[in-house]
């Protein structure tokens, strides 16, 4: 039997800043077009967002400064532990060492809390009354209740209706801290009701629950909208995760080989990622590897197109790996990692060779979160199962090399609220589902006639 081995930082070594990785690119990101096809200014998100986060947004600037009130609800839960999963080593019987950096810890369950608390306080010193927004599995329309409680904002949450149905904790969750929970498709939207007139049984998709979002959050003017992945604004904010665990690494005087988080949208990858990516950059020998999953395989098999972000097209149209606005993905477990597209600057790290891409079926990642709860204990989230069966294949990989390695994960969420899922699992009722290529090829049918990046 082993010892825990757990990396604490204390509240004084806790990030002041976040990083943003623009400004390190070799190659900057494409911009942002309008519908006419011509880059957009910040004006142009103002009726979505406030203004502070616009500036965050289009900032070049490589570090910002995080507001007291800000870390001081942060410090509820962060610094977050960086464990080092000394029993899943002996199980696999690998000389790899793994280490995870627990975001499961915050009071909603995930990293979620690291954007959500920002936006809710930037939104609430911006005059904001309202935040509308969507989720998939639910961690993030529970972080945004929370955190819309902390700072004192109402909260409307769009969830996708599969998960709605297969997740119902999720919304006690929200409602218990006060944000409202409708399942998408809704009726409450011209949006929703025109798809539900199309197909009454429609599972929903994250597309499609941001478009309600948008459109109900454009409507009025004390309501913005509030996103929990994808754009730049919340990657940054999510890298105190990345800058913790370097400040834990070198306690121990310990330097990650590879690098490993699940990606839906791409905030939690990020979060761990890019502070890594910089040193990618700046010529550190680094593997980093996004993992998706298979049913969804937007990093891995779709194209890097222009698309929007949402089934309206509301959004503007941003340059990134896409399966088309109009895709609706299979029922997998893993909601939140149902997305069509992807962050632009996850995109665009895949796209210069800074970053690998896997995808892998739930199947092999639920065996996975099973050996990873019998060893380390912790019961994952059917997201942060994919990291976790990424990191045992490394593990294996570097058995059968007989070489040492050092991998660290972002456990970016526990699946307390998600134990129908493993149920499911131990049932027999879960299967694989792969994209194929004849479904993928009629999904990106919706981005014909859209711009193209350059090459």
């Amino acid at each position: 039997m082993s010892e825990q081995i757990k990396v604490v930082l204390t509240d004084d070594e806790m990030p002041r800043q976040w990083y943003n990785l623009q400004a390190d690119f070799e190659k900057p990101l494409p911009p942002p077009l309008g519908p006419d096809g011509n880059p957009i200014g910040p004006e142009a998100l103002a009726p979505v967002f406030p203004m502070n986060l616009i500036e965050q947004e289009v900032s070049q600037e490589r570090w910002t400064d995080i507001p007291e009130a800000i870390l001081g609800i942060l410090k509820m839960w962060r610094p977050s532990p960086l464990y080092r999963a000394t029993r899943l080593e002996q199980h696999l019987g690998t000389p790899a060492k793994i280490y995870y950096k627990n975001e499961g810890v915050s009071p909603a369950g995930s990293h979620k809390p690291n954007t959500a608390i920002a936006q809710a306080y930037y939104n609430k010193i911006a005059g904001t009354k309202r935040l509308t927004t969507e989720t998939g599995a639910g961690q993030w329309g529970s972080a945004l209740s929370f955190s819309c409680a902390m700072v004192g904002l109402e909260c409307k949450v769009y969830m996708v209706r599969i998960s709605f149905d297969q997740k119902p904790f999720r919304k006690i969750m929200m409602q218990t801290w006060g944000g409202e929970c409708v399942p998408s498709p809704s009726e409450m939207t011209e949006v929703g009701r025109k798809i539900l007139a199309d197909d009454p049984n429609c599972p929903g998709s994250l597309g499609i629950a941001i478009s309600e979002a948008l459109e109900e959050a454009v409507q009025s003017e004390d309501t913005k909208y509030s996103l929990g992945s994808v754009l730049n604004h919340v990657c940054m904010h999510q890298t105190v995760i990345g800058l913790e665990a370097k400040k834990q690494f070198e306690k121990i005087g310990e330097t990650p080989d590879v690098i490993i988080g699940c990606a839906g949208g791409g905030s939690n990858f990020a979060g761990l990622a890019f502070p890594y990516v910089c040193d990618k950059i700046h010529g550190k020998d680094v593997r980093i590897i996004a993992v998706e999953p298979a049913a969804c395989p937007t990093l891995t098999r779709a194209p890097y197109v222009y698309d929007s972000g949402d089934v309206a097209m509301m959004t503007p149209l941003m340059a990134m790996h896409s399966l088309g606005h109009t895709f609706v993905p299979a029922p997998i477990h893993a909601g939140g990692l149902r997305y069509h597209g992807m962050a632009p600057m996850v995109s665009h790290c895949v796209k210069e060779g800074l970053v690998e891409a896997n995808s892998l079926h739930q199947l092999e990642c639920y065996k996975a979160a099973v050996t990873f709860a019998r060893t380390e204990g912790f019961i994952p989230a059917p997201e942060t199962s994919h990291a976790i069966a990424q990191v045992i294949r490394e593990a294996n990989q570097a058995k059968e090399e007989g070489k040492e390695k050092v991998i660290v994960m972002n456990w970016s969420g526990h699946g307390l609220m998600d134990l129908s899922a493993y149920q499911a699992y131990f049932d027999g009722k879960l299967s694989d589902h792969e994209l194929s290529d004849a479904d993928m090829e009629k999904a990106l049918h919706c981005i014909d006639g859209l711009p193209k990046p350059p090459a």
